[in-house]
């Protein structure tokens, strides 16, 4: 049981928790004094007190609804209640047919639906992933291996390389520490510690260098820290409640279908009450007056929409899965199509994520280009485009050989793929010696090892002993300064030169601002005999070799990829965590930015006094550097303020808030955290940014189809609202019943708008730009498209029914032809639907060899309806004459011919 000294130590500590929000800006000594802990760690009494105090060191999963719950809610639309009340009154009134008619769309349109939403959100599960790990921890003065969740503030921590890090840490001891933090902040470089600085309380997190932040990897080296937040606290947990409090952000579709739903839903509803006030007027019994308003209701909303609209999005998916994007959320298929703005990570997107020399300059000035990405040593060094010359073969081989004993990686090849193991530097000095025919393993019997002297942070630099023939040479590479200081000569192609130290440290400050990482090379002779261990005092009269120019390199496709985008209208911005002038480098490759004054930087964004200072920074910017996790949601929140329809993609846990808050998050599959493919609603397996090009190709294509869909299913439903209100208008019993009305809408055209979902791309869908973010589905173009089809498909079917009424026919007989008439006009208007501006005569019909076969079998399924037992008489319907079919056929085709020259008119086709 906790003591009164025990419970007013915590809420001392609690008191002090506003403070250490920023322990960065803080000495090591006053933090522990201000968590009442010291470099011994606490007590179990003390840490136990502490965990009740602030709950255990993990990240909250919210329990997901079950399925009962998911599938009640799929009925939670205008459109569902008008046809939930159509069901229900018809199975009051003994409508049996109907009835069952309309549930069973019902009930297949809520399967569907809690299908898709069943796995939707399972972000938080993989932060929560992330933190839980082992950690090795001080407590009573013993260190003990424990469950990371049990850490608190206060209790001291030791890392070595490898470890995950269990909470955010405030180092107070390390030995050549460097931890990858590119989950956290996006950069490629992994981050060297040094805990004795004290930093502003503003400095980034990317900057902490004092600090070790929760999820982040010990890439080497060991270190001994201070517990200073857990859970939600920790940087990632600030990430974890973006991602959790956010709500899904819906796709652009969506947003369309539930604008579009309303209107029909109002449209029906006053439909309904004007034809019962109509019909009330007129003395029209209850009972009639209620089938009026259930065939108005069948023939004005879309049945069918559900089915075709979850078909076309299938088939989008799975097109977008043949071209490396796999669809999370399938409501998202379009999203990539619609989105005017792509903001998109620069690590591991644009980049290939992988430390790679693509700069060699010689000491004599040479400078050479390094072909190749990554870890494959495939590619060459040229020089002004040729191979190098004579001149400079035995100062680069040199340099090579010196890059190579004093490094500590490995590369090789294991089941037929190459595979590195290091430092990532180390790992690139061996890939560069590599494609000059400098490997490893052969130099390392060539030249045995004496000894060596390992990288060290506050000396930044690492050197080796080696036997080479008869002599002892040393090889060292390091930060230019430190390594300039120990050389008195220069190699050049006829020996060894005076060093030029000034010209030497110009060229490397130049590399460095063209977003180089800088690295110098140098060897020398070790005169004296090995004796004792080597040290840094044999390190003098070195000569230097060369710069070595680093970077995490663009990947090939990314700047045509970029380019396409913006030629598609869509515009590119970079976030990222990295530098400026790195960030500058990138974008001018990219041609985002020019120079410097295009760069916006998360002090730039912090200084931003409001929504409308940030949005003045964001109207124009392509390129974000040093930004923050939460920055890049609020730039992404933004551009949505500026009515972008925004794509986010990233790889790192840093990305999860904006990957969520966009209307489409892109992850990158392969190099990807869990975190970011589990909070978007796209992953590209490749982790190539131009399968996102692809991914807005088939995206366009996707929302395409859904028009063509969309379009097929309204005007022949508009269709029957012509008819039905003809009917009304002139005292005419209805044309068509209301299980004819259903026939019609899911049967027949059923079978066909989903062949139509199956259409091919139309060709120019990356030369148009995105369709505005406020456009509704219903555009002039499909209005007018719609009007034009209805007026004559209704009109001329009420002709006929008139027609037929007037010859004698009786009212099933007149309805039986009617309703054949709507089939063929159907039939005809599916092939009008494949375009909104191609003419009919100008596709061809066995591109989509499903819908030519479709609309057969739709024909042939109507007609086998009429020779059907029970079937018949449930449609009222009977066989027709091959000749009464014909002249049906021929009023069906002058639809054909309207449409056409409706096209015409708009100059199209």
């Amino acid at each position: 049981m906790a003591t009164t000294d025990d419970r007013a130590e915590a809420d001392s500590l609690r008191d002090n928790d506003r403070f250490l929000v920023q322990p960065h800006s803080v000495a090591i000594d006053e933090v522990l004094a201000l968590l009442h802990s010291s470099r011994q760690g606490l007590s179990e009494s003390h840490a136990s007190e502490r965990l009740t105090l602030y709950g255990p060191n993990t990240l909250p999963s919210g329990k997901p609804p079950g399925m009962l719950v998911i599938f009640f809610r799929q009925f939670k639309s205008p459109l569902i209640y008008i046809l939930l009340a159509a069901a229900l009154l018809s199975a009051v009134t003994t409508a049996w047919s109907d009835a069952v008619f309309i549930t069973a769309i019902l009930l297949l349109n809520a399967i569907i639906g809690s299908i898709q939403e069943y796995s939707a959100q399972r972000a938080t599960e993989a932060l929560q992933k992330i933190v839980s790990a082992r950690a090795r921890v001080l407590r009573d003065g013993q260190l003990h291996d424990k469950d990371a969740s049990v850490l608190v503030p206060g209790d001291v921590v030791a890392l070595e390389s490898g470890d995950r890090v269990p909470a955010d840490l405030r180092l107070f001891t390390v030995h050549d520490t460097v931890i990858d933090e590119s989950l956290l902040t996006g950069e490629s470089e992994a981050v060297s510690k040094k805990p004795d600085v004290v930093l502003e309380p503003m400095t980034p997190p990317g900057d902490r260098c004092n600090m070790a932040f929760a999820g982040t990897m010990v890439e080497r080296g060991r270190a001994w820290g201070v517990v200073v937040n857990t859970g939600l606290a920790t940087e990632i947990g600030r990430i974890a409640t973006h991602v959790l409090l956010r709500p899904v952000t819906k796709s652009p579709l969506l947003l369309r279908m539930e604008r579009f739903t309303r209107r029909v839903a109002v449209f029906v509803g006053v439909a309904a009450m004007v034809v019962a006030l109509i019909s009330i007027a007129r003395g029209t019994e209850l009972a009639e007056i209620f089938f009026l308003a259930v065939a108005l209701a069948v023939s004005a909303i879309p049945e069918g929409l559900p089915v075709a609209l979850t078909v076309a999005l299938a088939i989008g998916l799975r097109r977008m899965a043949n071209r490396n994007v796999i669809v999370r959320r399938l409501i998202s298929v379009e999203a990539l199509g619609s989105c005017t703005c792509i903001a998109t990570d620069k690590t591991g997107t644009l980049t290939v994520n992988r430390i790679t020399v693509k700069r060699v300059e010689l000491a004599d000035g040479s400078q050479l280009e390094v072909a190749g990405e990554g870890i494959v040593p495939s590619g060459r060094l040229t020089l002004n485009g040729d191979a190098p010359g004579e001149a400079q073969q035995v100062p680069l081989s040199r340099l090579a050989r010196a890059s190579v004993l004093s490094n500590e990686a490995q590369l090789m090849v294991r089941d037929g793929e190459w595979t590195a193991q290091g430092d990532a530097v180390d790992v690139a000095l061996l890939v560069m010696a590599h494609k000059l025919g400098m490997v490893k393993e052969k130099l390392a019997v060539q030249c045995p090892e004496i000894d060596t002297i390992p990288f060290e942070s506050e000396h930044m630099f690492s050197a080796s002993v080696n036997r080479v023939e008869a002599s002892t040479l040393w090889s060292v590479k390091g930060a230019p300064e430190t390594i300039l200081s120990m050389c008195s000569a220069m190699a050049v192609a006829g020996g060894d030169l005076a060093i030029d130290r000034a010209g030497i440290q110009r060229r490397a400050e130049a590399l460095a601002a063209q977003g180089y990482r800088m690295l110098a090379v140098a060897e020398g002779q070790m005169d004296e005999p090995v004796e004792a261990a080597v040290s840094e005092r044999h390190l003098s009269n070195l000569t230097f070799l060369g710069l070595l120019g680093m970077v995490d390199p663009l990947r090939p496709e990314s700047a045509q990829a970029v380019a396409s985008c913006q030629q598609a209208g869509i515009r590119v911005v970079m976030v990222t965590g990295d530098h400026p002038i790195t960030a500058l480098a990138v974008a001018r490759q990219l041609q985002l930015a020019d120079d410097e004054r295009a760069i916006v930087t998360g002090a730039d964004l912090k200084l931003a006094d409001s929504e409308q200072g940030l949005d003045r920074l964001t109207e124009s910017a392509r390129v974000y550097a040093r930004a923050e996790p939460v920055q890049k949601l609020e730039v992404v929140k933004s551009l949505q303020r500026h009515g972008h329809f925004v794509a986010v993609s990233g790889d790192g846990a840093n990305d999860a808030p904006a990957l969520k808050a966009a209307q489409v998050g892109v992850a990158m599959g392969a190099s990807g955290t869990e975190v970011a493919r589990e909070t978007a609603d796209l992953i590209i397996t490749d982790d190539n940014f131009s399968s996102i090009l692809a991914g807005v190709e088939e995206g366009r294509v996707a929302y395409s189809n859904v028009r063509k869909v969309i379009f097929l299913l309204i005007s022949t439903g508009a269709a029957e609202l012509v008819l039905f209100t003809l009917a009304l208008i002139t005292g005419t019993p209805l044309p068509l019943m209301a299980v004819q009305l259903l026939w019609l809408n899911l049967v027949t055209n059923g079978i066909q708008d989903i062949a139509l979902a199956f259409e091919p791309a139309e060709g120019n869908e990356l030369s148009r730009p995105p369709r505005p973010p406020n456009e509704a589905i219903f555009n002039r173009v499909m209005i007018e498209r719609v009007a034009v089809s209805a007026l004559t498909i209704g009109g001329i079917a009420f002709v006929l029914f008139q027609w037929l009424l007037m010859q004698g026919y009786s009212i099933e007989a007149a309805r039986n032809g009617t309703l054949l008439l709507m089939v063929l006009f159907e039939n005809v208007q599916v092939f009008n639907s494949r375009s909104e501006t191609l003419s009919v005569f100008r596709h061809n019909p066995l591109r989509n060899p499903l819908l030519l076969f479709g609309t057969l079998a739709a024909q042939l399924i109507h007609i086998g309806s009429m020779y059907t037992p029970g079937l018949s008489a449930v449609l009222q319907v009977q066989p027709v004459s091959f000749v009464h079919w014909a002249q049906l056929l021929l009023l069906a085709l002058l639809l054909l011919v309207v449409m056409e020259v409706h096209k015409a008119v708009r100059g199209q086709g």
